[in-house]
């Protein structure tokens, strides 16, 4: 997928574990792991806004785009 998802980066410049961010934005720490594993197909805005809130960083550091490989297509 061309959605690279970078939560983890996150947690660990914030020294934060999956179950407390899941716990402190209010979401399961299994749909938390889905998210952060580049599994899930979309994410609300009030989610990816907590976790901004909670992580104090932009969408940006959470979700990048990349290239998919020419010759995967």
């Amino acid at each position: 997928m061309p959605i690279a998802v970078d939560i983890d980066v996150m947690l660990a410049r914030r020294k934060m574990t999956v179950g407390e961010l899941a716990d402190r934005v209010g979401i399961t720490p299994a749909n938390l792991a889905v998210l952060k594993n580049g599994r899930a197909k979309a994410v609300r805005f009030t989610t990816l806004a907590a976790l901004c809130e909670v992580l104090k960083c932009q969408p940006g550091d959470l979700l990048r785009w990349e290239a998919e490989d020419a010759a995967g297509e």
